[in-house]
């Protein structure tokens, strides 16, 4: 019987735990011998039952077991070995049998590899050396799912965090906008959003230009994620209901005073700032409209936003403004103004085009159209449950599906100025 020599030997992985089974104690010492002089730790058991005793030892990484022993034979020592909570060993079966259905039964057991007898040295080292290429390589891949494991739970961890972080965003954008509804008198004002992620870049609100005189706007800022509502963010406080000297649409005048400018200026004024002062590539489309609340006068700056609709008392529906380009995309634009009349009862209705472009399961969009009809619909609805009665509308029409755009409206209920409670409050806005 040929052994392998010291240079064949030299070419297996040195160091690795190899347990021999065999309960002829001359062919154990040989094998356990010859595998001592390439470099492995051998551990010798001649039964099945005293090799158990050494599975304890995760170190133990190749076990070459003869098949035929008294007791518990190769197979059933494999089987046990298996269902062990211990390390994977790769498992080496010596056997003389050559029919199919036996070696079927190792396979079974769970056995990796076969040598027959009369043993090939060499056959023998190079099923060692495939044993340890598994062995390595299932080591190599039990790091990677440790390391992915690892990544993920970090990953899971930041997640975690980011959608904390974003709840708290929700919540501070929400805190942005305007009561859902405001009994000015003669006015009333609904106004709602609703964002298609945690966070979006529509913004609507309202602020006093005078004891007389109420300026609103409806914003949607490009994009419906973090950086389109911080510049929503950054928006709102340059609309401030309560101080005009930080509001932008207002100018200090030549005695002191403060007193709003055309809406036109104020579009203009915001796409300079936007283009010289802010280093971004975010546009926003808008619409600023100042309304005397005495007379129903409208006059408005659309900047890229759709078209404001007028619900009138009657229930007819008519579309005003002239359009106009969006905010900060090209430097140096004139904004136009545009004029319309609001008679008692009649509402007026600014949204941004994540209405009109809501989606029902075929893909047809909503349209103007479509949103002036449910106007229509719901005419007799009061302001103040308008909006929600129009989001049921918005969810049936899509079939609840997610929005794909931030949707956002404000509604304008003139009532005319026959009432004192509206100057009240005005005065207490401009307080």
């Amino acid at each position: 019987m040929a052994s392998l020599t010291p240079m064949l030997l030299a070419e297996i992985h040195k160091g690795a735990k190899v347990l021999v089974v065999d309960d002829s104690r001359a062919q154990r010492h040989l094998m356990s011998a010859t595998l001592k002089r390439a470099g492995y730790r051998v551990v010798g058991a001649g039964t099945a039952q005293e090799a158990l005793g050494y599975c304890s030892d995760p170190d133990i990484r190749l076990i070459v077991s003869d098949w035929g022993m008294p007791g518990m034979d190769g197979p059933e020592f494999c089987a046990a070995v298996r269902a062990m909570d211990r390390p994977y060993s790769y498992f080496i079966l010596i056997t003389s049998k050559s029919d199919r259905t036996e070696k079927a039964r190792g396979l079974d057991a769970g056995a990796d590899d076969f040598v027959t007898r009369p043993i090939n040295w060499h056959e023998l080292r190079s099923r060692i050396r495939a044993g340890e290429r598994i062995l390595d390589m299932q080591e190599e891949l039990r790091e990677k799912t440790r390391v992915v494991e690892t990544t993920l739970s970090e990953l899971r961890a930041i997640h975690c965090a980011m959608e904390q972080d974003l709840d708290e965003a929700r919540k501070l954008q929400m805190s942005l906008m305007p009561p859902e509804y405001r009994d000015l008198g003669a006015v009333g004002i609904a106004s709602k959003l609703l964002t298609c992620g945690h966070v979006g870049g529509d913004l609507v609100g309202s602020f006093p230009l005078s004891q007389t005189r109420l300026g609103i706007y409806s914003i949607d800022v490009s994009g419906h994620g973090i950086a389109s509502a911080l510049m929503t963010g950054r928006l709102s406080g340059l609309f401030s209901a309560t101080e005009p000297h930080r509001n932008i649409a207002f100018s200090r005048q030549v005695d002191g005073s403060m007193a709003a400018d055309a809406p036109e200026q104020v579009v203009a004024r915001l796409n300079n700032l936007m283009l010289d002062d802010l280093d971004t590539d975010i546009y926003f489309t808008c619409i600023l409209a100042y309304l005397d609340l005495k007379t129903g006068g409208l006059e408005f700056c659309q900047a890229g936003h759709p078209h404001p609709l007028v619900l009138a008392q009657n229930g007819q529906v008519a579309t005003v403004g002239d359009g106009g380009p969006p905010v900060g995309l090209i430097r140096g634009l004139t904004f136009e103004r545009s004029i319309a009349q609001l008679n008692p009862g009649d509402r007026l209705v600014l949204f941004s085009d994540g209405c009109t472009e809501c989606t029902d399961p075929s893909g047809k969009m909503l349209g103007e159209d479509g949103l002036a009809a449910l106007l229509q619909t719901n005419a007799a609805v009061p302001t103040n449950n308008l909006l929600s009665k129009l989001e049921r509308d918005l969810r049936t029409f899509t079939e609840d599906q997610d929005f794909e755009d931030d949707v956002s409206m404000i509604i304008l209920d003139y009532q005319g100025c026959t009432q004192p409670k509206e100057l009240s409050l005005a005065d207490q806005a401009l307080a």
